[in-house]
């Protein structure tokens, strides 16, 4: 019988992966742990794997006699080796059509709340305090300047909710050229004329060894000091030491994080006792109908990818496994 291990999950049930799964005759077994030790024991007799954040390392994909696949949940996969898979002929894929809207939306929340200090007047008020003038200074967000770090399926959606609201976009991705920007509201521009020249900043690009820290000191000086920075993508693109620098000595006004470079965070983490900092638990992918479509995605990946069909979303090369 088939074997697929689903190594972690954050879903209240995997009855769609057992549904899909079970179609083929594979046998779906929870690993429910992200620690390498329990990986290396859960996994070896694999012939796929369902992964959410676990670390999928060298010794993890060494350890796998006989898997075919591994499917992320999820559009990231720097929880994966894949050059070590793609040596052992093992494909990888992702779902990268899922949360669009979500994300987006999130990211968009995420401004407004900046732009019209949601948080940080509704902390006043709850405290005693009714000071309209506590919002001062607060300007029009229609004319003011929107720019994406990365312009894949995310950040495109983003632009064309925030276009509606009469922001200007501008973008950086050294993979997408002008014109493909241009028709989708964008003026392409380098990372160093974005930050110049933004009033909201907002990071979709992948986590890659090359983006590591991505938004470092250097880029945050290169901030307007009445700019806000989002980041909806990954935490490692921005360099946490260095943005509680700016934030607490005013080289940018602000900024709002659905992800951190450890997750989650400690109690005392030097963002979370700072007013203009907005937090939220990566939660900008989630909704009920995004949950569904992403479990239902990734699990049909695995049947394709065990049927001897190609997947419809790689992201290696797998190599023939050495005889």
């Amino acid at each position: 019988m088939l074997k697929v291990v689903i190594t972690d999950s954050v879903f209240p049930s995997l009855d769609i992966e057992r549904q899909a799964l079970g179609a083929i005759g594979a046998q779906v077994v929870p690993l429910r742990s992200s620690a390498e030790a329990d990986l290396l024991d859960g996994v070896a007799d694999a012939d796929g794997l369902l992964v959410c954040y676990a670390p999928i390392t060298r010794r993890v994909i060494d350890a796998m006699d006989r898997c075919r696949i591994v499917a992320r949940y999820g559009i990231g996969v720097d929880n994966v080796d894949l050059e070590a898979a793609a040596a052992k002929g093992i494909i990888v894929t992702n779902v990268p059509d899922y949360c669009i809207d979500e994300v987006s939306d999130h990211a968009l929340a995420l401004l407004l709340a900046c732009a019209r200090k949601v948080p940080l007047l509704s902390a006043r008020v709850r405290a005693g305090r009714w000071e309209a003038k506590d919002a001062a200074p607060m300007h029009r967000l229609r004319g003011q300047t929107l720019g994406l770090v990365g312009f894949g399926k995310i950040p495109r959606r983003l632009a064309e909710k925030a276009r509606a609201l009469g922001m200007r976009i501008i973008a950086f991705d050294p993979y997408i050229g002008a014109e493909a920007m241009a028709t989708q509201g964008a003026g392409k521009v380098t990372l160093e004329a974005l930050l110049a020249d933004s009033d909201f900043i907002s990071v979709h690009a992948p986590l890659v060894p090359e983006t590591r820290g991505l938004i470092g000191e250097a880029q945050l000086r290169a901030m307007k000091p009445t700019a806000y920075l989002i980041n909806t993508a990954r935490g490692p693109l921005v360099a946490t030491s260095a943005l509680v620098r700016a934030l607490e000595e005013g080289w940018i006004a602000g900024a709002a994080l659905d992800v951190l470079e450890t997750e989650p965070p400690a109690r005392d983490h030097p963002l979370a006792r700072l007013e203009n900092v907005i937090l939220t638990p990566h939660v900008a992918f989630f909704s009920e109908e995004a949950v569904v479509e992403l479990q239902q995605k990734a699990a049909d990946e695995v049947v394709r990818a065990l049927s001897g069909q190609p997947p419809r979303s790689p992201v290696n090369l797998p190599r023939p496994a050495p005889r």
